[in-house]
């Protein structure tokens, strides 16, 4: 659901670490510790795997130790601020085939793009490249329901306006969900800009807010684990 996800989109060049999201139904969760015992995979950080904690939001940390999986950093997750629940993820999913390794599942574009919209400042580049590059491979073909995607999530003023000059009446009907629709159909490149900034506040905004409360349960755990 992280860099690699954005990588098979074309949206980043390197990962350092393989993100996941996963059910926390009790088969799945056992499942999951055998194939981290398989990797020799240890827990790093807190807090330990586990349900209660997964299904609170937090992440789950490991690093593999593994013949050939040396240092690699896995990070589980099975709550994100803003996504639909597991089931509804995996039900959206994509799939990819990989040499050696065969068909695999990764977040659909708009449960990713909805992941990226974090504090982190490394996120809101990404999320950008990802439209960008969805547009370019895909404008030619692209149906209604693309379009809408594009014009709801795209953060490049130029590409917007070229999207919204040739579905003008599909933009202004989405104006009353995303307001700076406006300025896109006003071409107005100062005023997207700006507008686009307040998006990307609010959101950062919204995910301080999430992550406080989970913050100070993960101090607690820190200091239990010191004492």
């Amino acid at each position: 659901m992280g860099g690699q996800a954005c990588i098979l989109y074309g949206g980043s060049e390197f990962s350092r670490d393989i993100d996941f999201s996963i059910g926390i139904d009790t088969k799945n969760i056992s499942a999951i510790k055998k194939a981290l015992k398989c990797l020799k995979a240890e827990t790093i950080f807190v807090p330990p795997l586990g349900k209660q904690v997964l299904r609170r939001g937090h992440a789950c940390h490991f690093r593999c130790n593994a013949e050939g999986v040396e240092g690699l950093r896995i990070d589980m997750m099975a709550k994100m601020r803003g996504c639909s629940d597991f089931e509804q993820l995996w039900e959206r999913r994509s799939i990819v085939k990989l040499p050696e390794i065969g068909e695999m599942g990764i977040l659909s574009l708009p449960d990713l793009i909805q992941a990226k919209k974090t504090q982190r400042e490394k996120d809101w580049p990404m999320i950008r490249r990802l439209i960008e590059t969805d547009v370019t491979q895909g404008y030619r073909k692209a149906g209604k329901e693309k379009i809408i995607f594009w014009l709801m999530e795209c953060r490049t003023p130029v590409l917007l306006m070229e999207i919204a000059r040739k579905n003008a009446a599909l933009c202004k009907n989405l104006i009353p969900t995303r307001s700076l629709l406006k300025a896109v159909l006003n071409q107005n490149v100062e005023e997207i800009e700006s507008l686009l900034i307040q998006e990307e506040s609010a959101e950062r905004k919204k995910d301080r807010e999430y992550w406080l409360p989970l913050k100070k349960e993960l101090e607690q755990w820190r200091l239990g684990r010191k004492s």
